[in-house]
């Protein structure tokens, strides 16, 4: 690995900064990161969390954008949201310039973030954008099963229309690309799109019409794929009959449910097809508990657990 791990500390509103802080406290951060983000409201943060811990101490890329008096904890706030997007910017070309190693995003808020940016969709959308990847994927893992995702945050009616061959295919491509650095044969189990993965066309000609042609193409290849699955079986043949290292999922909803549920405090997400290493925090910015000194800060030094791994030769 060459250079530090970029942390963007997130929507300075949020539990994003705060979690930083109370690790950097705890000592869970390890030696090898850098914060991108603002002094100004790391100090207030140390202030209003009462933490034995002085900011200077923490290594800090300052974007100097915002300062204690500028700071909103919990509360929806325009100036913060394009500080956490910028946050992003700064780090994603420090990595495209080799000057850090990958980047970990603490949470930003969509909205928040969209009364600069309107076009704003989501932090793998953006990142994508910036390095210029043409395919991605979101992958959330635990450590033991992966996840990834034919379409995220888009519409149910335009997720339907996302579920392309040519799409399945290539997130088939990127999970077992992603798998193989750590496994030496993945076995990748493929969602249906509808109830019994169509039921033989009885809920829908999706699945078979273009679904099962990107599988059978995929083992054509040798990879070790199968389905499509029933949705709703498949989670549990992957946890408790371990038959499954990857799931690819059709849209948001069928693969993040069961993630958060198997592992909401400790998962990782991280996306694929970009030409840096980019992983992130698997939840939001909880303005309702921010700066409160309840969050859980588990997610973090996973994330940056998974991105030391994803790195190392």
């Amino acid at each position: 690995m060459s250079g530090p791990i970029a942390i963007t500390m997130g929507d300075p509103s949020g539990v994003g900064p705060e979690i930083v802080l109370r690790c950097a406290a705890d000592g869970t951060l390890g030696d090898d990161v850098v914060v991108y983000g603002d002094a100004g409201i790391l100090r207030h943060g140390v202030e209003l969390l009462g933490l034995d811990l002085d900011v200077a101490d923490v290594p800090l890329v300052d974007a100097g954008l915002l300062g204690a008096a500028d700071h909103r904890p919990g509360v929806l706030d325009a100036a913060s949201g394009a500080a956490g997007l910028e946050y992003v910017r700064l780090a994603t070309l420090a990595a495209l310039d080799g000057a850090v190693a990958a980047i970990v995003t603490m949470p930003i808020n969509k909205e928040a973030t969209q009364l600069r940016h309107p076009g704003f969709v989501g932090h793998t959308e953006y990142v994508a954008e910036l390095t210029g990847a043409r395919s991605v994927t979101m992958m959330l893992t635990n450590g033991d099963l992966a996840v990834t995702h034919v379409s995220t945050h888009c519409s149910l009616a335009e997720a339907i229309e996302r579920v392309t061959t040519e799409r399945v295919l290539d997130v088939v491509h990127l999970t077992h690309d992603a798998l193989r650095r750590f496994l030496p044969a993945p076995r990748i189990a493929v969602c249906g799109l509808n109830p019994h993965a169509g039921e033989h066309g009885l809920f829908g000609s999706e699945d078979a019409e273009r679904i099962a042609p990107a599988v059978v193409a995929a083992r054509a290849e040798g990879i070790d794929a199968v389905g499509p699955l029933p949705a709703d079986t498949v989670f549990h043949q992957a946890v408790h009959g371990r038959r499954y290292d990857g799931i690819v999922c059709m849209y948001h909803d069928q693969g993040h449910a069961p993630m958060k549920l198997l592992a909401f405090e400790t998962g990782v997400n991280v996306t694929l097809g970009l030409p840096i290493v980019r992983t992130s925090v698997d939840h939001g910015t909880a303005f309702d508990i921010a700066w409160t000194g309840r969050a859980f800060t588990g997610s973090l030094p996973a994330a940056v657990a998974t991105a030391r791994r994803l790195v190392s030769p």
